[in-house]
């Protein structure tokens, strides 16, 4: 009985074939996380005439976040999308006492510390937290926080999005939750789409970049790894790119 039902689900469960078919071709950069050297390097590697987009996560982890920030705003090229790590930084600006812990948990203080803002500890008390995003928030400036808030969570072109963390294979792209955009969803990379739609994605690091059932994975863990690697997308192809510390 289990196995007839295992067979019946194997036969009815959604097989991934669509070629790959941009509007144009692009470049997809997994999460940086305050490498600003790997950025630098990658940017030089990739065609002058590609658009590229950034899946999220510039800042925490890496020691150059401001400058990983700066060089991305400085670059009309560029389209940077939401990652979780920018949606914690945010949240520490709007409610530092809730919010503060987990992100400074998370890289937070590595970012802080970019922007001049030192002496700070994952414990700090609600003086502390209040302090530091007060002088986080002066160091950043309106601009870097007006862009920051401005970043979208999907950006696509033909067949292909782009997004952080993934999305919900089951629904359609533009009636996805900001959740599963921003932090995954438990389907993600169980089950294939059925809508012909590939989904390039970072958050979740790989050993290398790579396409597998209308998904790509380009977060090779930079800050960890000292690599940094890039998805150059055509019709029906994709190449990898590594950048290296």
């Amino acid at each position: 009985m289990i196995g007839g039902l295992f067979a019946r689900w194997r036969k009815t469960a959604p097989v991934f074939d669509a070629p790959l078919a941009p509007a144009a071709p692009f470049a997809v950069i997994g999460d940086v996380h305050g490498c600003d050297a790997l950025l630098a390097a990658m940017l030089a590697q990739l065609p002058q005439e590609m658009a590229v987009v950034l899946v999220g996560d510039l800042i925490d982890r890496g020691e150059d976040s401001r400058a990983v920030i700066d060089r991305v705003m400085g670059d009309a090229r560029l389209i940077c999308l939401l990652g979780n790590h920018e949606a914690m930084a945010l949240a520490f600006l709007d409610d530092p006492v809730a919010q503060g812990p987990r992100w400074l948990r998370n890289g937070g203080l590595q970012t802080l510390a970019s922007f001049g803002v030192g002496a700070m500890r994952e414990t700090a008390d609600a003086f502390g937290l209040n302090t530091a995003r007060d002088a986080f928030a002066e160091a950043l400036g309106p601009a870097r926080i007006g862009w920051l808030r401005a970043r979208p969570l999907l950006w696509r072109s033909g067949n292909v999005a782009v997004t952080h963390a993934g999305a919900d294979p089951g629904r359609p792209l533009d009636a996805q939750e900001t959740r599963a955009l921003l932090w995954g969803h438990p389907e993600f990379g169980r089950r294939a789409r059925d809508d012909g739609q590939w989904v390039v994605h970072g958050h979740v690091i790989v050993d290398a970049a790579q396409a597998q059932a209308g998904r790509i994975a380009v977060d090779t863990g930079a800050y960890a790894t000292g690599r940094l690697s890039a998805a150059l997308i055509g019709p029906d192809r994709v190449t990898f790119v590594t950048a290296c510390a």
